[in-house]
């Protein structure tokens, strides 16, 4: 018998709350004449919104603005070399010994570029026209426009690209000042856009007239040049823990320079291999005599040779899989750098990975940690970074190989020698494909390294290449306070 007609609610179950995070709509107002330039479009792609809302933002300043460029512009020169005679670089290139160490505007940020390229002495060029002077901010004004960087005392001297824009200040202090704001999100959107949105494809001087930016006061400005100032100066001083650990390295293992090694009597390269020598490997470019006279050098004067896969050299060589990327806006993913971005201290161009698609493969291979060495295995082949503490959970490409070190004792020597010029031999013997050059994780364990004679002298390198790391660390440190105040006390400042 049933006493009530109530009836009674067993179990109580809490439905979970699903928060999705929106990006915020993005908009902006298009002035009929703007709608009557553009060719009567309507389409919201013919206008960038970003870049409409930087210039609206800045034409709000509070300190008002001054123009980049002109009679009452901040610059004193901007030139690239045979800009006045609308002249290209003819450039004759040549091996090392026979000329100068030529940059391309792709290694204009990377903390401490290499010369890809050497230019001919010989060449019909102004040498001096083409060598950067200090204190000069740099452009690219062709490729992918807009990059930014500061020429000190590593770059001062270096011979770089006509695609790159050399610009001097009226006032010292807004050298830094600049190079903040163009660094900048809504700086960077202003200088690669014109007035319509669009993204420019060439930039020339006389396209910084029509720049305008931020008049902040003059303590101001200071504050954020002095900034940029230190923080260069500390890439500077880790340039040359780095020159010092290799040149020990080198002096502790009597190295010759690479390009002597390289020699050959032979007007043809062709050699004969043993066949126990063969490794199952049939294509030619795994047995370059120059691989066998560094590993003959080093069986000479180190105290032992081991390859990576030696668990006193690292834990674990980790090879991502393939996937599908998904990529997120910023703040609803991980930051995620590719091959081409190991050199910078920051890279301004890095997308987000989603943590809801790939999250499990993030934690397992692809999530880097301070001190791991990376290797570039695809298409450029044996590009190294070692991982500083603010890329510390960010994510990398697949196409990059994660070295962790045993230990703290031998991270720093190990990515000594994988940058030295012999390592980078060592790693590309094993390149293999006939279109996309490729190696793997299985590769990489084989690598030669050397342990020398005098332990004193490897944990000195080591010391100095971790040294390095960490001044990388205050210098990004830096350059991200004087974001910050261009973003927060100059551009949206109220």
């Amino acid at each position: 018998m049933v006493s009530s007609n109530l009836a009674l609610q067993l179990e109580v179950t809490t439905q979970p709350k699903i928060e999705v995070q929106e990006s915020p709509v993005k908009w902006c107002s298009v002035s009929l004449s703007d709608v009557v330039s553009r060719g009567k479009r309507l389409e919201a792609s013919v206008f960038d919104v970003e870049a409409k809302q930087a210039r609206e933002k800045i034409s709000k300043e509070i300190y008002g603005t001054v123009a980049l460029a002109g009679d009452n512009g901040l610059i004193e020169t901007a030139y690239y070399p045979g800009w006045i005679q609308r002249s290209r670089l003819k450039r004759i290139y040549c091996d090392r010994e026979y000329g100068e160490g030529f940059y391309l505007p792709s290694q204009m940020t990377d903390i401490y570029p290499k010369p890809e390229k050497y230019i001919s002495r010989l060449a019909d060029c102004d040498m001096d026209e083409l060598r950067l002077k200090k204190n000069t901010l740099l452009l690219t004004r062709s490729g992918t426009i807009g990059s930014v960087a500061y020429v000190s005392k590593t770059l001062d001297r270096c011979v770089f690209s006509d695609d790159v824009i050399r610009i001097t200040f009226k006032e010292q202090y807004d050298l830094g000042y600049v190079y903040a704001f163009l660094k900048s999100k809504v700086g960077n959107l202003i200088l690669r856009t014109n007035g319509y949105g669009s993204v420019i494809t060439h930039i020339e001087p006389g396209h910084l007239e029509e720049i305008t930016v931020p008049n902040a006061p003059i303590e101001l400005r200071k504050r954020v040049n002095d900034l940029i100032v230190r923080s260069y100066a500390l890439r500077d001083e880790s340039n040359e823990m780095i020159d010092e650990a290799t040149q020990l390295l080198v002096g502790e293992l009597h190295l010759p320079p690479i390009y002597k090694m390289e020699k050959s009597d032979s007007t043809v390269d062709t050699y004969s291999v043993k066949l126990s020598n063969m490794n199952l490997r049939l294509d030619a470019s795994y047995h370059v005599p120059i691989v066998d006279a560094i590993i003959a050098h080093l069986h000479q004067n180190a105290d032992e040779i081991t390859t990576i896969g030696d668990s006193r050299i690292s834990k674990e060589v980790i090879l991502p899989g393939r996937f599908k990327r998904v990529y997120v806006d910023e703040g609803h993913g991980r930051g995620f750098i590719g091959g081409k971005q190991l050199g910078e201290l920051d890279p301004s161009n890095k997308k987000y990975l989603s943590l809801a698609h790939h999250g499990e493969r993030i934690g397992e291979q692809l999530e880097l940690h301070e001190n791991m060495t990376l290797i570039t295995r695809s298409g450029t082949i044996g590009k190294i970074a070692l991982v500083p503490k603010h890329w510390e959970h960010w994510v990398a490409s697949e196409h990059i190989i994660r070295v962790i070190p045993a230990n703290s004792k031998i991270a720093g020597y190990l990515n000594i020698f994988l940058a030295s010029d012999y390592g980078h031999q060592l790693i590309a013997r094993f390149t293999y494909g006939s279109v996309v050059d490729e190696i793997d994780d299985n590769h990489v364990r084989q690598i030669a390294i050397p342990l020398l004679k005098d332990r004193a002298v490897q944990k000195h390198i080591n010391e100095l290449a971790l040294g390095a790391n960490k001044k990388r660390y205050e210098a990004y440190c830096l350059e991200q306070e004087a974001l910050r105040i261009m973003n927060e006390e100059v551009i949206l400042a109220k």
